[in-house]
């Protein structure tokens, strides 16, 4: 019997059942984690704030055949109290500290720590994570190699609101100009897309470009916009190879992200 995992930190959307969906047609068994991780969020980030909606998620997510549900407390995945642990996994290279690990240094920290214990908890055949969060599934990915989990781990793509906006928990955050102002995320990376397919393989254009776009955009401002490497996340100036555009962006109080993938023969 193979047993499929997908992580989650709760309030769910299509894009988490586009994951379930995936998983199901994989494995025999599949279980959703539904756990606000503590230790992935930094000093004034939206921990308390962050949306819930446990009912919710348990009506999408058996309507999309997952199996189980584990919903632990804080204190049954962090024994120390307040979110807190003695022993977290971290990635020692460079990868967590480009892109998004440059304003949230012990995001993936966190990130590795939680999936670990979850891939510990439920000893997954396969586990599977969106590729809106790139830099997180190439980290996920380096871990499971590096400490011989012998996990197939399973990238799925982005999944978009009818207007083009990636979907996100954090989209609930967006009062209605906000919301509209948030497309200028994906028409950035649709633009970008349209000149790598047009044959442009000077990345810096490509990102000169999109981050343009984004900066006509009153209400946005840009944390970053970048071309790095698809697998060592080290940023890159001539698209060769896996190459990752990835940008994250405040529309007000809120911070998006986004990204697409280019892949050409080296």
């Amino acid at each position: 019997m193979t047993v499929g995992l997908v992580p989650t930190m709760g309030y769910l959307h299509e894009g988490h059942a586009s994951l379930v969906d995936k998983a199901v047609s994989m494995c025999d068994r599949v279980v959703a984690s539904d756990f606000v991780n503590p230790t992935q969020f930094g000093p004034g980030e939206d921990l308390d704030s962050y949306p819930r909606d446990f009912d919710r998620d348990c009506a999408l997510l058996e309507e999309h055949g997952c199996s189980m549900v584990f919903h632990p407390s804080v204190d049954e995945m962090y024994p120390d109290g307040g979110g807190k642990t003695a022993t977290y996994v971290e990635i020692l290279n460079d990868m967590p500290k480009q892109l998004c690990g440059k304003t949230r240094p012990i995001h993936f920290r966190g990130v590795c720590t939680v999936v670990s214990k979850l891939f510990n908890i439920v000893m997954p055949d396969k586990a599977f994570f969106g590729q809106k969060d790139a830099q997180q599934l190439a980290i996920i990915r380096r871990m499971v190699r590096d400490l011989s989990y012998g996990i197939e781990i399973v990238g799925c793509p982005i999944v978009r609101e009818a207007d083009g906006l990636a979907k996100s928990s954090r989209n609930t955050y967006l009062n209605p100009e906000e919301r509209r102002a948030a497309l200028v995320l994906s028409k950035a990376v649709f633009k970008g897309q349209e000149m790598a397919e047009q044959g442009e393989k000077d990345a810096r254009k490509i990102v000169k470009e999109m981050t343009e776009m984004i900066e006509r955009e009153p209400l946005a401002k840009i944390d970053y916009v970048s071309a790095v490497d698809g697998v060592t996340m080290e940023p890159v100036e001539t698209i060769t190879g896996t190459t990752l555009f990835a940008m994250a962006v405040y529309i007000g109080k809120t911070r998006l992200i986004d990204n697409f993938i280019v892949e050409v023969a080296k």
